[in-house]
């Protein structure tokens, strides 16, 4: 088991000197994870264990972009692993991803019990307040965080001016930080 700062120092000696046997390390801990995560967004087993190895490629070319004062190192790789799950699902033409989907990148490790009722507490109060925002906003808040798209994508796809997205998205952020910070008090 890897702990956090472990698998940081890894993708580091991946970076710094193409350190083959980290990248090893580095993937026989995060490879079969990543896989179960692709899976429990309802992909087969064989197309979850190709998009773990292409996004565990991913991580020995994108290694020196790593900051560990940004994200942790199962942050960065499960987002990376999320992102080629995207593009799979692009190209195939399917939905790209759930509210459920996005939040579970930031899932904490399963032996950190305190940390998995936090996340368990976040992502019920998240849900929550996502379903007050007004289907104007809800809509444009899938489209650019859940679905990755611009703004101006979005302003195209629901026919709506620029100006108009950027205001929901501004405002929607702001009724969502406004609420978790009166809940922080």
């Amino acid at each position: 088991m890897l702990s956090s700062d472990e698998a940081a120092d890894l993708i580091e000696a991946i970076a710094a000197r193409q350190d083959r046997a980290a990248f090893a390390s580095l993937f026989r801990h995060y490879a079969p994870r990543v896989k179960a995560f692709i899976m429990r967004g309802g992909t087969d087993a064989e197309t979850a264990q190709e998009v773990a190895q292409e996004a565990l490629i991913m991580v020995w070319r994108k290694a020196a972009s790593f900051d560990r004062s940004r994200a942790s190192a199962a942050t960065w790789i499960f987002t990376i692993a999320r992102n080629k799950r995207i593009d799979l699902l692009r190209r195939a033409g399917r939905p790209v991803l759930s509210a459920e989907d996005w939040l579970a990148v930031f899932a904490p490790e399963k032996d950190d019990a305190d940390k998995s009722v936090l996340t368990g507490q976040t992502y019920t109060r998240v849900k929550e307040l996502l379903g007050s925002l007004s289907a104007d906003q809800l809509v444009v808040i899938q489209k650019a965080f859940f679905e990755d798209k611009t703004h101006m994508v979005i302003a195209e796809e629901l026919k709506l001016p620029l100006g108009t997205v950027k205001s929901r998205i501004r405002l929607a952020l702001g009724r969502l930080r406004e609420a978790l910070e009166k809940d922080e008090t």
